[in-house]
């Protein structure tokens, strides 16, 4: 160890309190960093055991090889495992619907390959020999064909021919370019229903039947799926061993591992740990720049004499980088050892929230990379050797004579100091010298109020960001009305209600009812309409100023009759007055939560059927709300307000007659929702229904609402914490030996008869001044940051309402006046118990 390294370490044991805040910052930065690491790690462990959970354990996949193309593929020494099933052929859909699809294809699977691609049974079991069969569900929900469980199915299975050659899954149908040849007649026992293939390609022209392979058929056809050791290598993989085939990638796992081609997704993955990791490094770089540059403030005397004998501008670096060194010797590992303990703690409190918000059964657990832990570890290095570096070259380019005399920190010339009258009125002869010594040291207290700066910009944004959160959360909080929603608008009234009788007896179901939507349109005079109504509307939709009247269009909600009598009752309406053939009808009629339509509360509309018919007069009276949710809307439907009339099921027939389309709505309340709505979907499958519709698991929809909520919310706010402790520490270090640099000042002071009273009133002011300081500049730039964070989220379509954050505000200048006062008593306390005397004799401070 040469003397430069003895002397930076003579250095840190001098300054133990500086050192040991450094430390606390380098390892709260290695902590924050190898916490972001660790956790972006499990993460992507997380999503990528989940996609292979519901896509299949394979890289890429090709298409109509022969058998000798799998065998070269297993003995390949880049893959993995290599799994495939026999192409048995493809066989017409008697029936079907879909112009697209208009073939069944038959997979022969063998064990190996049930292991690989996952098959998600809804009712029956797995096929056990080459004449049983499994049944994908949207033969019948996309195809329009019912097959049950039981079935015997007589099939001609044969291959597609175009132009000679032989197509297969990964090729669209083209109709009247291809033919199908037919094969020997195959007879096949249905013994299970199973979700649609997760391999099975949306373009592909025939759905596919899984079967077992037959041992003793000689076919020279299979899809070959491949995991590879690497992925990274899965495009070069992929075009070399080709060799003509079709290769089809399982975009669903390699997007994240980063291999995909979604460019998009890549950027994203990638660029969500460097933001978090660029943060942190930000606020740890300023404090342990500031620390490094105290320290040489210190030692700029030391490194004079040391210049003045020799010392070159070389050796004076590599000392100060020597002493980042031996700080991130002892900040890092304690880092590593806070931040792992610590994600593991995070990661236990939001796995269950994971298991219910991505994929089912696939738990979030601690995994930890050493290649992350050694990035984790030159990252926090780097930081240090950067902050060390910067003043380290600064210090080594000063004249010696300026290092020796120290003329470089203080400003001496009169204007620079100059205080006005007013303040010395004011504030008197400690306010004066507390001014001045602020002006002659401009240097240091910059760092000082941009640490702080930064902490108060980073938490009212944080702050911002946690509000606009909470009201997302309370949106998607909101009460829905049921559990479970089924919705559709192309079956018949007779088929729901068949439907409805089987589905209510769903385990765990408690509550249900029913409901139909048509939509109308009604004239409407424009004085008819408030002037808010008509001014966003209007000039959302384009009408001329001059229109004396306005096509709306009005929703009208059939619902139980037992629930529209209740809500009547709870309007404390008169019953009779809204029951009968010509009754009155209840409406809602808003353009927001807070705006009205009508300026009337009570208004009579004609209806008829937006392509023009038969129309029906109907009286309404408004009210705030509606007893039951409407169906789901679809994004080409919205109107932009809400005009909607609700009505007993009763009434319905006398709206039959306009021909309006209808949308029927079954709504159920459940004490374990996804238990009823896969016993829903059995029966919905063994009910072979053709018509289009939707299964909505609202409860699941709302609890995953709330899972990504408490997730950002929790990993926001543990963010925020580690970066106000950076910060804290920043400030601590910088003014606490700000003040152990002024002990001569200081001493003189007391030396020449300053009492206790006028230094504590003159270190009050000093600290009045930094928070002034401070606010000046961070209170705007975390509004501005703020405003700029609520109009990122409502241009990403969140509906939240911009709020001023005067909590955060309040909290963070609170929080740094503490910060400032408390550090500033500490490094006082400290001063007033040194020897006056030993404090003016002090040269090398």
């Amino acid at each position: 160890m040469n003397i430069f390294h003895k002397a930076a370490l003579q250095g840190l044991k001098k300054g133990r309190a500086r050192t040991f805040v450094t430390i606390i910052g380098v390892a709260l930065a290695a902590a924050m960093i190898t916490a972001v690491a660790t956790f972006a790690v499990s993460l992507q462990n997380y999503v990528i055991n989940g996609a292979i959970v519901k896509y299949g354990d394979w890289h890429v996949a090709f298409q109509d090889t022969d058998y000798s193309f799998v065998k070269k593929q297993a003995k390949d020494s880049r893959t993995a495992n290599v799994a495939s099933y026999e192409n048995v052929g493809y066989a017409s859909l008697e029936g079907g619907e879909n112009p697209d699809k208009p073939y069944l294809f038959i997979a022969g699977f063998n064990k190996e390959t049930f292991d690989t691609l996952p098959i998600q049974l809804i009712s029956g079991r797995m096929p056990k020999n080459s004449g049983e069969i499994l049944v994908p569900a949207h033969v019948a929900a996309n195809g329009g064909v019912k097959i049950s469980v039981g079935d015997t199915l007589a099939l001609s299975v044969g291959t597609r021919q175009a132009e000679g050659e032989t197509l297969n899954q990964h090729d669209p149908y083209s109709a009247g370019k291809e033919t199908l040849s037919p094969g020997p007649e195959k007879t096949y026992t249905v013994v299970g229903i199973c979700q649609r293939p997760s391999f099975e390609e949306i373009s592909a022209p025939g759905y596919t039947l899984i079967t077992a392979a037959d041992p003793a058929a000689l076919s020279d056809s299979f899809s070959t799926f491949v995991t590879l050791k690497n992925p990274a290598e899965v495009h070069s993989y992929a075009e070399g061993a080709a060799d003509g085939h079709d290769a089809v990638l399982n975009d669903d796992v390699l997007r994240f591992m980063g291999y995909s081609d979604d460019k998009l997704f890549n950027a994203l993955l990638y660029s969500v740990g460097g933001i978090l990791t660029a943060l942190v490094m930000l606020g740890s770089v300023f404090l342990i720049y500031n620390s490094f540059n105290i320290s040489l403030n210190e030692r700029t005397h030391q490194f004079g004499i040391l210049m003045s004998a020799g010392a070159t501008q070389k050796q004076l670096r590599n000392s100060v980088l020597f002493e980042g060194l031996c700080i991130g010797a002892v900040g890092i590992p304690l880092g590593m050892l806070i931040g792992i303990p610590s994600i593991k703690l995070v990661l236990s409190l939001v796995a269950k929230n994971f298991t219910n918000l991505l994929y089912d059964n696939v738990q979030l657990t601690l995994k930890v990379s050493a290649p992350a832990l050694a990035a984790a570890a030159f990252t926090s290095l780097a930081t240090i050797l950067v902050s060390a570096y910067i003043p380290a070259r600064k210090a080594a380019a000063m004249p010696v004579m300026e290092c020796i005399r120290q003329t470089n920190e203080v400003k001496v010339e009169a204007k620079a100091v100059r205080t006005s009258r007013f303040m010395r009125r004011i504030y008197g002869l400690e306010g004066m010298l507390a001014s001045k010594n602020f002006k002659r040291n401009k240097r240091r207290y910059r760092s000082i109020v941009l640490s702080l700066t930064l902490s108060v910009v980073l938490f009212v944004s944080a702050g911002s960001f946690r509000t606009y959160l909470a009201q997302m959360g309370e949106q998607s909080a909101v009460d829905v009305d049921g559990d479970i929603l089924f919705y559709t608008k192309d079956m018949k009234e007779s088929d729901l209600f068949r439907l409805y009788d089987n589905l209510k007896a769903a385990d765990g179901v408690t509550k249900s009812t029913y409901q139909a939507l048509s939509t109308y349109t009604c004239k409407v005079n424009r004085r008819d309409l408030t002037k808010a109504f008509w001014d966003s509307y209007g000039e959302s939709a384009g009408l001329d100023a001059a229109d004396e009247t306005v096509d709306l269009l009005m929703d009208v909600q059939f619902i139980e009759d037992n629930i529209y009598e209740g809500f009547i009752e709870s309007l404390g309406l008169s019953a009779a007055e809204y029951a009968g053939q010509d009754a009155k009808m209840i409406a809602v009629g808003k353009k927001t939560a807070h705006t009205d339509m009508f300026k009337s509360r009570s208004m009579e509309f004609t209806l008829t059927v937006p392509s023009g018919g038969e129309t029906k007069t109907i009286h309404t009276t408004f009210v705030d709300t509606y007893p039951l949710d409407p169906p789901p809307v679809d994004p080409s439907e919205v109107k932009g307000y809400s005009f909607m009339v609700v009505a007993p099921y009763e009434m319905k027939p006398q709206f039959d007659t306009l021909g309006a389309p209808e949308k029927l709505d079954l709504t159920f309340w459940s004490d374990n929702a996804g238990k009823s709505v896969e016993q829903m979907k059995t029966m919905l499958d063994g009910a072979g229904i053709t018509s289009g519709y939707t299964l909505y698991n609202v409860h699941q929809m709302l609890e995953e609402n709330r899972n990504i909520l408490f997730i950002v919310n929790l990993f926001t706010a543990i963010f925020v914490i580690m970066m106000t402790l950076i910060a804290v520490a920043n400030v601590f270090n910088t003014i606490s030996t700000n003040i152990k640099l002024r002990r001569r000042e200081l001493a003189m002071l007391r030396s020449v008869g300053m009492s206790d009273r006028d230094f504590n009133k003159m270190m009050r002011f000093e600290c009045a001044l930094y928070g002034f300081r401070t606010m000046l500049f961070g209170l705007p730039a975390a509004g501005i940051l703020s405003w700029l964070i609520y109009k990122g989220m409502e241009a990403a379509g969140g509906q939240v309402k911009f709020v001023f954050p005067w909590s955060s505000i309040g909290a963070s200048i609170l929080g740094v006046f503490f910060v400032i006062f408390i550090t500033m008593l500490y490094a006082v306390s400290k001063i007033k118990k040194e020897n006056i005397i030993d404090a003016l004799r002090d040269d090398m401070i």
